[in-house]
């Protein structure tokens, strides 16, 4: 490629010129291409160590003039004809006008100039990221695709330099993160090693400290493991392979492709060997740190932060921390955790000022809200920078767009654009209208629990005492710290949680801890709107809704009556049609259900969003992966924690068996209700390390006993509410009770140190494992399903499966002719899940077929193709792919549908050869074709007497025969000459090369299907049935199912036809023939081959 040119001094240090001229010398780098003796190996050695780019481009251009010493590198190449493609290109245009220049500075600055000129012409139609990129990292990139097979759609991350592991050997190389691998290369004297993991296959990843691995990075797959070190920033790069680790395992459970995010603000000036897409990451991991810490939404995006002070009027005293801007919200976390939290919704801002500094605040800016409460905030670096950035979001915020008047302002790049006033439904499109729901059910316009005991007697005693004395403490808590949104979140608040959140206040607390009082407040009325449309759809989910909603506290007398269910349904399913995704799963409705006791409807609609999409990430789906990833954490911290305790629920077998619900429901399904809403209130303050400090703590006694059972809140104000769980397995002594409040008191103690990014960390782990042998499990279940189906063995089948399912996920990040959602529908059979299209099934074809076609393989991996897409939807599945690859290689050859194809085929390929099987089988097709064609001549002679008319020229519409020709057989010395001639009048030679792929698929398109065979030239496939097959003089075998018009140009010779019996009949009477297509073949080679070539795990050395 051209190059912009840079001054080389010394232009014979390592490299050998092979050409020149007197303005140009073409170089060949030392140590490439054949020999280079100990010179080549130590210059390849320095170009890896080094990172040179001579490594990936070994030939180069330079520009000379005269006697001068001063070289300039004009044009490099990866192979010798791409950069004699650039010599000949300056030989052509260049030479003849620089011999017309007299100064050599005039002839230099030409040629810089020209091709400079050349590259910019180049570059006009390349993309924005690789503008961004810098160009030391664009060369990595080439090189690392040069060096791995890599096509253009695979974008690097980043790369580093580190040592591979080898056996107790450190390979000194370069470690290249990409979207979707992991890759790695090495040359020391000689010896090269190249490694190849995708990403999806990584099943461990973990930074280890050892004395045999010091400070390395261990990377396992199913068959492999591997270990990577020396590092220059280990925690940067492990940081890295985490996230695209994570990505890969996104797109195993959701088939989601990673998608850069085009709408980052260009940095100030280019990163020297940073990628658009490794500050795309980067962002990405920040945005998700910010919105986990102050529980905002999945679309808020983080624009920045800086360190500050707060003045907190109830410590009276400066706070230090950090103030995170973002597009809705002003945020801001002392350094001290749990000192000071605040959350500021720009909806809720009414005025921003800077103050008066001073020596004491120094740099103060104010911001007041509508509620009348007031911020100070001092220390900031950027004061004026940061308050324009925060007056242009105030501008954008949803609220305040009407009354901006006569302003048409256009948001720049760099800025996130305001949220949309009504979010839209998750992966449904538009639901349709005129949906409604009955109006004559009841509708909760307050919390259930509000309405069933609003006509309860007023209770005096002394739990009715300690509840509004609980409620008391919120009230002066909320006049120091204030209420609502932007109140200060202090270690106090934590305190009072603790103690139990009073039932009148609940509903509230639970919406502003959990952030689902910000969502709701961005999207008014979006409830309501969904139950209009959603009500009275009949879906799988509503389905599975009715069958649970009697199921649902069939104990608490809220869900006794119609009033109560009504409720639970229009919650259940507004959020089935908001995220069809997830729709309803088992355990949603118990959930609900408690969420609805203490809020009205359309906040317990928002908790559950909150839950389903921030808080458990993933736990309900249709193969609940949160929860079992969770489970994994909690026996990992069991492990670590309580070892003992460890082993000996190990031997009982007993932690995943009684564990699940616990996450799943929040304990809400094992405990008494008015114990577990209690772990309810602290895990919306805390999140899910509430769960697992109380799980460690319940875990020893749950195995052992009904403990959780006798878990009793002697403070509770509501009337006794039974337990089912206990009730239905109560004995005869009834265990001690033991108190809620004790319980969570004990597990703060013991495991409140548990710090949420410990978690994060130990989930990325599990989140490996599980996903994993979900997907293990998914093949096994496929194996089984189709192995009745096929003779293959299991063994065989599994890693078809793998090679099957790599393609498809290939489709997904390298492009294809669909997109990844119409090729996966997880509602479908694991079996029927995964599609491949024509492309995709001819590459594994052309690996896996026992037959060497030539160049008519194609052909033929296409007419299979068509015969196995039952729904002519372009895609075929894995059951539709093995049916065919089985019916091709295990079963009764002779009678198959590709014989005929493969005959001749067969016959164009084995005419020269010298192999003497291979000839047997050449003389056996040349004798069955000789005894065809002269079947097919009697056939066509009786026609011509009159003694038989054929009953198959209707099928043809109007034809022309064509006149009859002589008995070829008579005039043929040999077999070969015989079958040639015929052949030849058949025009089945080599026909000229097509101009496109189609002419050439269509030429030869043959399939042979059926017991019916009829003579035609050019009918329409249209007008074909499925079971027939078209022979024409001129136009050979033409199958049913080819995609565009038959051979043209060709006569048509309505009498000659032989029936599918007459060739079966000729076929068996040539043992060779029979033998070869009879013969089982064995692909567990083949597919060993194709999986290096996928480069799955693979392991290069020389």
């Amino acid at each position: 490629m051209w190059i912009t040119p840079e001054e080389v001094l010394l232009a014979n240090a390592l490299w050998v010129s092979e050409r020149a001229n007197p303005f140009f010398i073409l170089q060949r780098r030392k140590g490439h291409g054949k020999g280079g003796g100990i010179t080549g190996l130590l210059v390849g050695t320095l170009d890896v160590v080094l990172d040179s780019s001579a490594r990936v481009a070994p030939y180069r251009i330079l520009h000379q003039t005269g006697d001068s010493q001063l070289f300039w590198s004009i044009a490099c190449g990866s192979s010798r004809k791409e950069i004699t493609e650039h010599w000949e290109w300056l030989e052509a245009n260049l030479l003849q006008t620089l011999s017309t220049f007299d100064n050599d500075d005039d002839i230099t600055t030409f040629v810089k100039g020209k091709i400079q000129g050349i590259i910019a012409e180049e570059n006009k139609g390349r993309q924005t990221q690789e503008d961004e990129d810098c160009g030391k990292f664009r060369e990595a990139e080439l090189k690392m695709r040069k060096l791995f097979g890599m096509p253009e759609e695979e974008k690097l991350v980043n790369y580093y330099s580190c040592s591979y592991w080898k056996g107790r050997v450190p390979r000194q190389g370069w470690l290249y993160l990409s979207v979707n691998h992991l890759c790695f290369y090495s040359f020391l004297l000689g010896k090269e090693v190249t490694l190849v993991v995708q990403w999806t296959d990584v099943t461990q990843l973990d930074k280890n400290d050892t004395l045999l691995f010091p400070e390395s990075i261990h990377v396992n797959t199913r068959d492999t493991e591997h270990y990577f070190s020396m590092f220059l920033n280990i925690n940067d790069t492990f940081k890295l392979m985490e996230q695209l680790a994570n990505i890969a395992m996104r797109q195993l459970l959701d088939n989601e492709s990673f998608s850069a995010d085009h709408s980052l603000p260009k940095p100030c000036k280019t990163l020297r060997n940073v990628s658009a897409l490794k500050r795309d990451l980067d962002a990405r991991a920040k945005n998700e740190r910010y919105r986990a810490l102050f529980r905002l939404t999945q679309d808020e995006r983080l624009d920045g932060h800086t360190d500050c002070t707060l003045w907190t009027p109830f410590a009276k005293m400066h706070v230090v921390g950090q103030m995170f801007v973002s597009n809705n919200y002003i945020c801001f976390a002392s350094r001290e955790e749990d000192l000071c939290q605040l959350i500021i919704p720009l909806r809720e801002v009414s005025i921003v000022e800077k103050a008066d500094s001073s020596s004491v605040l120094p740099s103060p800016l104010s911001i007041s809200t509508k509620n009348k409460m007031t911020f100070l905030f001092a220390n900031l670096k950027d004061r004026d920078f940061l308050v324009q950035r925060i007056s242009d979001f105030l501008q954008r915020t949803p609220d305040r767009l009407c009354g901006l008047t006569g302003q048409s302002e256009t948001p720049s790049p760099s800025t996130p654009p305001a949220l949309p006033p009504t979010p839209p439904v998750l992966g449904m499109g538009e639901l349709p209208q005129g949906r409604h729901y009955s109006s004559s059910l009841p509708t909760a316009k307050n919390s259930l629990l509000h309405i069933y005991q609003k006509d309860l007697p007023e209770d005096l005693g002394p739990k009715a005492t300690k509840e509004k004395m609980k409620e008391e403490s919120w009230n002066i808590h909320f006049f120091e710290f204030g209420r609502g949104v932007c109140m200060y979140r202090t270690s106090k608040t934590r305190d009072l949680v603790l103690k139990g959140i009073p039932e009148s206040l609940r509903g509230e607390l639970w919406l502003l801890f959990s952030g689902a009082q910000n969502e709701m407040a961005a999207y008014p009325g979006y409830y309501a709107e969904l139950v209009e449309q959603a009500m009275g759809r009949c879906t799988l989910a509503t389905e599975e809704i009715e069958r649970d909603l009697h199921r649902s506290m069939p104990e608490h007398h809220a869900f006794q009556n119609e009033m109560g269910i009504a409720a639970l349904r229009r919650v259940l399913t507004a959020y089935a049609a908001r995220n069809p995704g997830i729709g309803y799963c088992q355990a949603m409705n118990i959930v609900t259900s408690v969420l609805l006791l203490y809020c009205t409807e359309e906040e317990a609609f928002w908790l559950l969003v909150a839950l389903c999409e921030r808080m458990l990430p993933d736990y309900y789906n249709t193969r609940v992966v949160g929860a079992l990833v969770d489970q994994g954490v909690f026996e990992e911290l069991t492990r670590e924690c309580l070892p003992l305790l460890y082993e000996h629920m190990q031997d009982l077998g007993v932690i995943s068996t009684i564990s699940l619900s616990w996450f799943l429901t929040l304990f809400l399904s094992v405990m008494p209700f008015d114990s577990a809403v209690l772990l309810v209130d602290c895990f919306f303050y805390e999140g899910i390390k509430v769960i697992f400090q109380f799980a460690d703590k319940c875990d020893f006694h749950s195995a052992t006993s009904r403990y959780l059972d006798n878990v009793v809140n002697k403070q509770t104000v509501s009337p006794p509410i039974p337990h089912l769980h206990a009730l239905l397995t109560s004995g005869d002594e009834p265990p001690p009770e033991i108190d809620i409040f004790e319980l969570i008191k004990t597990s703060y103690e013991k495991f409140g140190s548990l710090r949420a990014d410990v978690i994060e960390q130990m989930r990325f782990k599990q989140r490996l494992k599980v996903i994993q042998s979900l997907e293990d499990t998914a093949k096994r279940s496929v194996v089984r399903a189709v192995m009745t189906e096929s003779a293959f063995t299991i063994e065989e089948l599994e890693e078809l499966y793998v090679l099957f399912k790599a393609k498809h996920i290939m489709s997904c990040y390298w492009g294809a002719s669909s997109t990844a959602a119409e090729r996966h529908d997880p509602s479908l059979p694991y079996l029927e899940q995964y599609r491949i299209d024509c492309g995709q099934f001819s590459q594994l074809f052309t690996t896996l077929a026992p037959w060497n076609c030539g160049l008519h393989t194609i052909s033929l991996a296409a007419r299979l193709f068509r015969l196995l897409d039952h729904n002519k939807d372009s895609l075929i599945n894995f059951k539709e792919f093995i049916t065919g690859l089985s019916e091709l290689l295990l079963s009764n050859g002779i009678k198959s549908s590709m014989t005929w194809s493969q005959l001749y085929f067969t016959f164009r390929s084995y005419g020269k050869t010298k192999n003497p099987l291979e000839q047997e089988l050449y003389h056996a097709i040349a004798t069955v074709a000789s005894l065809l064609l002269r079947i097919g001549e009697v056939g066509k002679k009786f026609t011509n007497n009159g003694s038989k008319k054929s009953d198959l020229q209707p099928l043809a519409g109007e034809v022309n025969p064509q006149p009859d020709k002589e008995d070829s057989s008579g005039e043929a010395g040999s077999a070969q000459s015989l079958v040639s001639k015929a052949l030849a009048e058949a025009q089945l030679e080599t026909p000229p090369q097509p101009t496109n792929g189609s002419d050439e698929e269509a030429k030869d398109d043959t399939s042979i299907s059926s017991y019916s065979v009829v003579s035609t030239g050019s009918l329409q496939c249209e007008d074909i049935a499925d079971d027939t097959v078209l022979i024409g003089c001129g136009g050979g075998v033409a199958g049913a199912g080819c995609g565009g018009d038959c051979r043209r140009g060709s006569a048509v010779d309505a009498d000659w036809s032989i029936s599918f019996e007459q060739v079966l009949a000729s076929l068996l009477t040539e043992p060779a023939l029979v033998n070869y297509f009879e013969k089982k073949h064995d692909i567990r080679n083949k597919m060993a081959y194709w999986l290096i070539e996928l480069t799955i795990g693979t392991d290069y050395s020389m």
